[in-house]
């Protein structure tokens, strides 16, 4: 699960409503990932965040939006300007409509969201509109606001809660007949449909997920990996402690005080008899002589 939902706010429908959260439904998997390097020393390059016309170096905390209205000429916009145009979207998902499955072209679909129930209050007016959606197998039509852009979503129920995803509007969509042309309007032969057509039939199956597998990836990486090799890199993870067993923190102490006495060698004695020797043999101090 991702560390935090996306969007919070409340599902509502007509007169009911519940508090939900959007979390995306995909994640960025480990895939292979490149950095630019300086070929001359091996070191990674450094993207710096720069005035454009002081090339004065700044930090991005300190920076602003700006509306470019002219070229080169920007309009700043600071948080309470963004503020000031919130829409009811921005925190409420009303749901509008409802249609069939079938009259949303996949084309329009874009990201994918789980809608969840957003804590413990509202849970029995989600699992009702859960349940509601999945038997009528409808989809919900509703607006929300996601950086800073009013999208509207798609909500249909899957086994366990609703999914949202976003559509794209028609003028995100690129004019089909511009590429197709007139293809549509070529005759075709009625024989040579009807193999193509059990050609389908053959290779008809049902979907699984499981069967997708980048080609591309997975021989990049064969080579990436002989290329390490080739040039003696050990790339081994180090071990990792083991942290499932619970120890006596105490015991452990005491054992590892134990072990330090042990490594640490005793200082050697002198006996007591050879001691006791030396002082007995030890001569008397001379009187001073007298002056004559």
């Amino acid at each position: 699960m991702p560390a935090r939902p996306i969007w919070r706010g409340h599902l509502r429908l007509a007169l009911v409503s519940c508090p939900v959260a959007l979390w995306n439904a995909k994640h960025d998997r480990a895939a292979i990932r490149f950095n630019m390097i300086n070929p001359a020393t091996g070191n990674r390059i450094k993207m710096m965040t720069v005035d454009s016309e002081t090339e004065e170096e700044l930090q991005r905390r300190d920076l602003v939006k700006g509306y470019e209205f002219r070229k080169g000429q920007y309009l700043l916009l600071n948080d309470a300007d963004l503020e000031s145009v919130k829409v009811e979207s921005s925190s409420v998902m009303t749901i509008d409509k409802f249609v069939e499955v079938n009259s949303i072209d996949p084309i329009y679909y874009a990201s994918s969201y789980y809608l969840a129930p957003d804590g413990d209050a509202g849970r029995d007016v989600y699992a009702v509109l859960l349940q509601s959606i999945a038997e009528t197998g409808r989809i919900a039509l509703a607006r929300v606001v996601i950086g800073q852009r009013e999208r509207t979503i798609a909500l249909r129920a899957m086994p366990g809660g609703l999914v949202a995803h976003t559509l794209d509007e028609q003028r995100d969509i690129n004019d089909a007949r511009t590429t197709f042309g007139d293809t549509a309007d070529i005759k075709t032969d009625p024989e040579m449909v009807q193999l193509a057509k059990q050609l389908i039939d053959r290779q008809t199956t049902t979907y699984d997920p499981s069967d997708l597998e980048d080609h591309y990836e997975t021989r990049l990486r064969a080579m990436i990996e002989a290329k390490l090799k080739g040039e003696g890199i050990d790339v081994s993870e180090p071990d990792e402690p083991d942290r499932s067993n619970v120890i006596d923190l105490m015991a452990a102490l005491k054992k590892s005080l134990g072990e330090a006495a042990e490594e640490k060698p005793p200082a050697a004695k002198k006996p007591a008899k050879e001691t006791k020797a030396k002082e007995v043999a030890r001569p008397a101090a001379k009187a001073p002589r007298k002056r004559a």
